[in-house]
């Protein structure tokens, strides 16, 4: 659930905070109630010190065994950590079983363990119990519940119980469930309405500018994030929105600067080091990309398997970019044992051999990609680009036409874009034409990524068409 941030800005808090801090340092007793403790430990939350969060409830919880907020909090952790009998057994320690927040307990440990239908069969009771002037209230937090747990939809559900509601932390609660079901736009122009109300909030920049990236409006996502950054220079949130902005738009020095200033702030991030790698890549660097994807590795979660496919991906491609072939398949080879889309792999092997010309290598390894994936359209259209990317433009031109044949009548959109690209490299000006307007009308998404190098920066897809025709018209 949001922390509130106001509230932790105001001179009460931060009086209360330096209280709690003083009384620390020099091992006085502590004379602070629960609630005081719970905000507390909220406010580390908040701003990452996680440890000194759970030293306050440890010492909160000698005081007060059964207070509820105290016992929420460790449940909580437990939930995180899956185990659901030490959740339970926290919650059975409140002594106020009549409190919401012990009923919503109950309801995120039911949700937390897969019942979801007893989760909200319950809730709706409560709900029908619910004063008339506590009804708001108890809706929202429902809804924040649903949230956490990325339950989007019943989030949704709940949020339309409500009636007449306009206050801030309302619009919030709903830009972030519309932001869960990906309506970006709608998501958008909530977090707008909360900005005009409050232009110094960094929660509602940084939020508006990760509706925006999903959007893939990454320029106005990178103005959002730097409304965040001049608020506070060293936002996390924000130095890595405005990083992610970058990359996504090619500008790869000032994003790896931007990664930089975020890994000061939070120490070894092993997403950030697989992400300056990558600019390193695509820079050209790949000797310093090597040592900051290395760097990733050494930091990464033991289980986080997707982050290693990736890493292990990314060295391949830089080993291969060094003429290190066998250094590349050895980094395939600790994907292939990892829980990835073989197919795909196959894919990126053939890819790389290509490239080092061992042609019957690279043969083989599409031929068993297309023969595991029955054909697989999305597979054999990655084979093709790969031809084309390895510079056999001839070659991928050919395969796109028995490709375009073979995916006739099935809504097929992908890789006009591709084949437009060929032909404008081929000089096949009609064709060009004809696979640009299928590309624009079919997938303006891919069309902007595989073409945007070809017109004027910042052109809209959707005048490539009459930009192509016009230069033609001049030229005749």
């Amino acid at each position: 659930m949001p922390f509130d941030e106001e509230y932790f800005k105001s001179e009460d808090f931060q009086e209360l905070l330096n209280s709690y801090e003083a009384s620390i340092a020099s091992g006085d007793t502590l004379f602070l109630d629960a609630d005081d403790l719970a905000d507390i430990a909220d406010y580390y939350n908040y701003v990452g010190q996680e440890d000194k969060a759970d030293d306050v409830v440890d010492r909160g919880l000698e005081l007060y065994p059964h207070e509820t907020l105290l016992n929420v909090f460790k449940a909580r952790q437990a939930l995180m950590q899956e185990d659901y009998d030490k959740a339970r057994s926290y919650c059975d320690a409140i002594d106020d079983k009549d409190t919401p927040d012990y009923h919503y307990l109950v309801a995120e440990i039911m949700i937390a363990e897969g019942n979801m239908d007893q989760a909200d069969e319950f809730l709706r009771k409560l709900y029908v119990e619910t004063a008339p002037d506590e009804v708001q209230d108890f809706v929202k937090d429902v809804a924040n519940l649903y949230i956490d747990y990325g339950i989007n939809d019943k989030a949704y559900e709940w949020m339309m119980r409500s009636k007449g509601d306009n206050s801030d932390d309302f619009k919030e609660l709903m830009a972030r469930t519309l932001f869960g079901l990906g309506k970006y736009k709608d998501s958008q122009k909530l977090f707008n309405e909360l900005i005009d109300h409050n232009p110094y909030s960094i929660r509602y920049w940084n939020a508006l500018a990760s509706a925006q990236f999903m959007d893939e409006d990454y320029g106005a996502a990178i103005t959002s994030s730097e409304y965040a950054i001049a608020i506070d220079p060293e936002d996390p949130e924000g130095l890595l929105a405005k990083a992610n902005g970058l990359l996504k738009i090619g500008n790869f020095e000032e994003s790896i600067d931007y990664y930089r200033r975020y890994l000061k702030c939070v120490g070894d991030d092993p997403v950030a080091h697989l992400h300056i790698g990558a600019c390193l890549v695509n820079m050209g660097h790949e000797s310093e990309a090597i040592v900051e994807l290395k760097k990733a590795l050494k930091n990464s979660d033991p289980d986080d398997d997707n982050l290693k496919i990736q890493v292990y991906q990314e060295l391949a491609f830089c080993y291969a970019s060094l003429k290190k072939t066998d250094q590349a398949m050895a980094m395939l080879d600790k994907v292939a044992k990892l829980p990835c889309d073989q197919n795909d792999l196959l894919v990126v092997r053939g890819h790389i051999l290509l490239g080092a010309e061992r042609i019957e290598e690279a043969e083989e390894a599409f031929r068993q990609a297309l023969y595991r994936s029955n054909s697989d359209p999305a597979v054999t259209l990655r084979i093709i680009v790969s031809l084309y990317d390895n510079h056999y433009i001839k070659a991928s031109y050919s395969m796109f036409k028995k490709f375009f044949q073979m995916t006739h009548g099935k809504q097929a959109d992908n890789g006009y874009a591709y084949m437009a690209l060929c032909c404008h490299d081929l000089g096949y000006a009609d064709e060009f034409l004809y696979y640009l307007e299928e590309a624009v009308k079919r997938n303006p998404r891919e069309t902007r990524l595989v073409l945007c190098h070809l017109f004027p920066e910042g052109m809209d897809v959707s005048q490539y068409v009459p930009y192509v025709e016009l230069r033609i018209k001049n030229v005749e």
